[in-house]
């Protein structure tokens, strides 16, 4: 087996790293490892944390061949990696209540690592032998139906890969019965996935799309203990975590809210697994990928982290980027009123936003030497001319910079005569600075362009941040619900 070549990923992304400081007096963990290569060259001791990879330890390797990493604070449990010099990925070990054994290792044959004082390892080991030789046959079955001449050696074919399969789901189950409380049964229970029951047990006994869908939801948990720290160190846990608010959890904000808030509060037992959570929902929900999820963004800061001094582990420049968006999308989220803008035109005339009387409202902000801008103005200007103005609907033009020459040209340009075209002057933004007021910027949160908004009659944020296109979408389905009533 060949090293597996990866660079070590420090977990530094605005948090804290993982306390792995020695403190104390005595031992607490002592892994000795023997090897035959590396010499005089450090050996790190890695673990997995999600889907990132962070250090634990270093140990220099003597002449005879042998690193021991040891410390007087005990590792905290999980998957680890041993990695070479070069950074490279040698072998995994896990690491539990026994930490303290001894690892023999030929560079050559990574295959064959041998474990001494360690059961956790040996049954770990005996297992990924099992499930390589399994998944080798699977493999290869594979190969064999993508090329089956017809459907009957299809379905021989299926049956033994099913059969395989079913080998490795019974080695888990074996083990987990004779071994309950070892972590490798905690592992093997955590990539269970929930088996639908027959439609017999349907309470109508038929099967039911919908029955399905929940109760595998219902039971997508069943399996872990969200107290159970252990699981953050491992490769899987974080993608199990994505999969269920991808594909099970519907995606408007409440819903969202309502799992995260469950997730946490079954997570407060163990410090560890909270702080992977919390920082796995606010990296995902900080910049989300549907609109109208940074409300989710919001409550998490409201309720978790603003003036929470247990969370502790963001660094002070995170902590102060997160207070920033948090305050910036506070003032924007869909559903609430738009602030005013009390922007004026290149005459210097006052055109507030809420004087614009129409049924919906596009707010533009764009910059006329932006090259993104410059191609979206006129294809928004064209959808205007042809769709929108006859129904009532209004443009709002915000020059965010650019300087006042070239956005009077480029309006000139391409005939933008239809617009309400607005700035703010250099006037208006210092006493604004001065009164120590939040900018337009903040308050739509605008820090690139173009930006469009859509507005109800009242000024209610209906959409944001999507494009002229899917706007027209937008509004188009709003017009055919109110049509229908």
């Amino acid at each position: 087996m060949k090293p597996m070549k990866n660079w070590i990923l420090c977990f530094c992304l605005g948090i804290c790293g993982q306390a792995l400081a020695q403190s104390g007096n005595a031992t607490a963990y002592e892994i000795k490892v023997s090897l035959n290569a590396y010499q005089n060259q450090y050996l790190y001791l890695a673990y997995h944390y999600g889907k990132t990879k962070a250090l634990a330890d270093s140990a220099l390797v003597q002449a005879n061949g042998t690193a021991v990493f040891k410390g007087n604070k005990a590792l905290p449990g999980g998957i680890y990696i041993m990695v070479s010099p070069k950074k490279e990925f040698l072998f995994e070990l896990l690491v539990d209540k026994e930490q303290k054994f001894a690892v023999q290792a030929d560079t050559a044959r990574l295959h064959d690592v041998k474990f001494t004082g360690s059961i956790d390892n040996n049954e770990f080991l005996a297992y990924t032998g099992f499930i390589q030789n399994r998944g080798k046959e699977i493999f290869a079955l594979q190969k064999q139906l993508a090329a089956a001449p017809n459907k009957k050696d299809s379905l021989t074919l299926q049956k033994q890969i099913a059969e395989l399969n079913s080998a490795i789901h019974q080695y888990r189950s074996n083990y987990i019965s004779k071994s309950p409380e070892s972590f490798l049964s905690a592992l093997f229970a955590a990539l269970q996935e929930p088996v639908i029951p027959p439609a017999a047990q349907h309470p109508k006994g038929v099967y039911d799309t919908a029955w399905a869908y929940q109760y595998f939801k219902d039971h997508y948990w069943d399996n872990i203990s969200f107290s159970d720290e252990r699981l953050v160190r491992t490769p899987f846990f974080e993608g199990r975590l994505e999969r269920y608010y991808r594909n099970l959890v519907s995606p408007e904000p409440d819903s969202i809210k309502k799992e995260i808030d469950y997730m946490l509060l079954y997570a407060r037992s163990s410090k560890d697994m909270y702080r992977f959570l919390l920082t796995h929902f606010v990296q995902k929900y900080i910049q989300p990928e549907f609109m109208g999820q940074d409300a989710v963004y919001v409550h998490l800061f409201e309720k978790y982290i603003n003036e929470k001094p247990e969370v502790d582990w963001f660094t002070e420049k995170y902590r102060k980027h997160m207070t920033d968006r948090a305050y910036s999308l506070m003032a924007n989220l869909i559903g609430n009123p738009a602030w005013d803008l009390p922007l004026v035109d290149s005459t210097g005339k006052l055109r507030p936003l809420y004087e614009v009387k129409a049924s919906y409202t596009v707010i533009c902000f764009w910059d006329p030497t932006c090259g993104h801008c410059k191609e979206l103005v006129p294809k928004l200007d064209s959808m205007y001319q042809a769709k929108w103005k006859s129904q009532g609907i209004k443009i709002y033009g915000v020059m965010t910079e650019g300087g006042k020459e070239n956005w009077t040209k480029f309006i000139k340009e391409h005939k933008l005569n239809d617009w309400i075209h607005v700035y703010q002057t250099p006037e208006q933004r210092k006493e604004e600075q001065d009164a120590g007021k939040p900018n337009y910027r903040q308050l739509y949160d605008v820090y690139q362009t173009p930006v469009l908004y859509l507005l109800d009659d009242q000024k209610r944020i209906i959409a944001k941040k999507l494009t002229y296109q899917q706007l027209d979408e937008v509004i188009s389905m709003k017009q055919q619900k109110q049509a229908s009533k």
